[in-house]
């Protein structure tokens, strides 16, 4: 007798090929799942990581800052004016700075969105993170803390403080790296390149700077910009009197520090101020780490008004500011007099 056979219709064909599709797609789908769920989990950011890697691309950045200055190679142009009419100076040192800081952030966490002052299409693969925590984030942050890189902006500011830099005034300079999670600054760093010292906050987690052991209830000492000093001390002055000492100082970095405990070693290199106040528009690239190293202290830094600043996507601060800690921030918004920088 011939042996049997089977044969299958065309029908028949593709009825086996897609019930053995199904076999396959039901033995792998949860294979498929749990390695995607795995790669979603990789794709979270740990907060501690991204400080640590801010804390170097500010070092990183402050490094190439030092040098340009020390060899004179600035080759200083101007981008524009402000909206005050004074100029937006480039110099090499912005652009090296921006260079270093900018791509050792984007090869380290490419998918978070980084804005930085400067724009430049050099791209440099070789910048990676050491992978090095600094000791003294672990000795005050325990642990990391996990979130989705879409919920992150991240600020840079290459070189605060172009005008003085370009005047050898290097004291006011800073390099600056924040970190806004939904729009609220939780990270931020604050590098000075000619002292190499470096200030950092966690929100919440810990910091390398404390607030000082007392403040004015009045400000007696309000530190603002040298580029539009004179408007500003009319404004200081209506609203504190008279006999408050105005300091003109170049950098919101360098503000910012002012209203801190420096350290010992730094003793004597920052003036100390009792309060910050800007009344024209400002980039939130220069004010972003400033606010995260006041928040970490209870301090707060927020448009003339009083209202928060948010620091999602959109670039400029039209509220102006005050910055302030260790006093009742509240009370002080309101002896300041009505002001509106987008009608001045």
């Amino acid at each position: 007798m011939a042996p049997m056979g089977i044969r299958l219709s065309p029908l028949g064909v593709a009825v086996f090929c897609l019930l053995g599709v199904g076999v396959i797609y039901h033995l792998y789908a949860g294979v498929l799942s749990s390695r995607l769920a795995a790669f979603r989990q990789r794709r979270k950011v740990d907060l501690r990581d991204l400080l640590a890697v801010s804390v170097e691309a500010a070092i990183l950045g402050g490094k190439e800052v030092k040098k340009v200055r020390e060899e004179n190679g600035l080759n200083e142009k101007t981008k524009g004016k402000t909206r005050e009419g004074a100029s937006e100076l480039l110099t090499t040192g912005d652009l090296q700075s921006h260079r270093k800081m900018f791509n050792l952030l984007k090869n380290t966490f490419p998918e978070v969105k980084v804005y930085s002052e400067e724009h430049d299409n050099t791209v440099d693969q070789t910048l990676t993170w050491s992978r090095v925590i600094p000791g003294e984030i672990l000795e005050r942050i325990n642990e990391g803390k996990d979130v989705s890189p879409e919920r992150l902006t991240v600020w840079i500011d290459p070189l605060d403080a172009t005008q003085e830099y370009t005047e050898n005034l290097v004291k006011y300079v800073t390099t600056m790296v924040c970190v806004a999670l939904e729009g609220k600054p939780v990270i931020g760093v604050i590098h000075q390149p000619f002292t190499d010292f470096t200030a950092w906050a966690f929100v919440g987690q810990g910091s390398n700077m404390h607030s000082r052991s007392s403040y004015s209830a009045t400000p007696s000492k309000v530190i603002v910009s040298r580029s539009h000093s004179g408007q500003v001390k009319n404004y200081i002055r209506e609203a504190f009197g008279n006999s408050t000492t105005v300091i003109e100082a170049g950098g919101a970095g360098y503000k910012v520090l002012s209203l801190l405990e420096m350290p010992p070693s730094e003793a004597g290199s920052v003036d100390q101020a009792d309060l910050y106040v800007h009344i024209t528009f400002i980039k939130k690239w220069d004010i972003c780490a400033g606010a995260a190293l006041l928040n970490a202290q209870g301090g707060h830094m927020t448009t003339l008004k009083g209202e928060d600043i948010d620091y999602s996507e959109t670039a400029l601060n039209k509220g102006g500011l005050v910055a302030s800690v260790g006093v009742d921030h509240k009370a002080i918004v309101k002896k300041l007099p009505d002001y509106d920088p987008e009608k001045h």
